[in-house]
């Protein structure tokens, strides 16, 4: 569980190293913002998207935790290599909070409170194997997990729509970025099989497109 941020000094990630950092954002004005930050500090080395996949630490700016963004996140939680640390605007529930932490966040900073040594703390923390989380975040996100619980022991809750495993699965390679043919590919089927499975997913839990599809499996834990 990640710990209450308590603004002290900056963790030491190792005397002389420097931290690989790659910049995930939601509009290019967010991440040339962030950018601008990071790039002052010695502690901090930059990579392009073309290195991405290598960095110590993946940071994501966006507005709000959306299907978007959660798919962004699930995919950078398969990379063991990275860690994953959050720069967000609002979380518009302790359920958004919730589905950010299941996806591999392991730090969140607020955006209004993102100066360039907040940043520089959260990076090294992340860098550190540290979790950081404000504390009004964290009472968040017990109370809701508090209330998934009480739920759950009702037995007038209502369950979760499942996934058959075909579908899960290509929920997953939706997830990764995958279009139809792509998907086709990987799993053997044709492509009118994947457009008919994507739809009937879509169709029977009233979801608008592929992309709240994911958001939809992710947050209640089906893929």
């Amino acid at each position: 569980m990640p710990q209450p941020d308590n603004n002290g000094p900056a963790p030491s990630y190792g005397a002389g190293q420097r931290v690989t950092v790659a910049v995930y954002a939601s509009d290019p004005i967010l991440r040339v913002g962030v950018v601008h930050q990071l790039r002052q500090r010695p502690e901090i080395e930059l990579v392009d998207h073309a290195d991405a996949d290598y960095a110590q630490v993946s940071l994501v700016t966006v507005d709000s935790v959306d299907d978007e963004t959660a798919a962004l996140l699930y995919r950078l939680r398969h990379n063991s290599g990275t860690r994953t640390g959050l720069v967000v605007g609002t979380f518009a529930s302790g359920d958004a909070l919730q589905r950010a932490i299941e996806c591999g966040v392991t730090a969140v900073l607020r955006r209004a409170e993102a100066d360039q040594d907040r940043l520089l703390r959260l990076v090294l923390a992340i860098a550190n194997g540290e979790g950081v989380l404000p504390g009004d975040l964290l009472a968040k996100l017990l109370d809701h997990v508090g209330s998934l619980q009480r739920s759950a022991l009702d037995p007038r809750a209502v369950s979760l729509s499942t996934l058959t495993p075909r579908e899960a699965d290509m929920l997953r390679l939706v997830s990764e970025g995958m279009d139809t043919a792509e998907i086709a590919r990987k799993t053997s089927y044709s492509e009118r099989t994947v457009k008919n499975v994507l739809h009937e997913v879509i169709t029977r839990l009233q979801l608008r497109n592929r992309t709240h599809a994911v958001g939809y499996a992710l947050r209640n834990g089906l893929i």
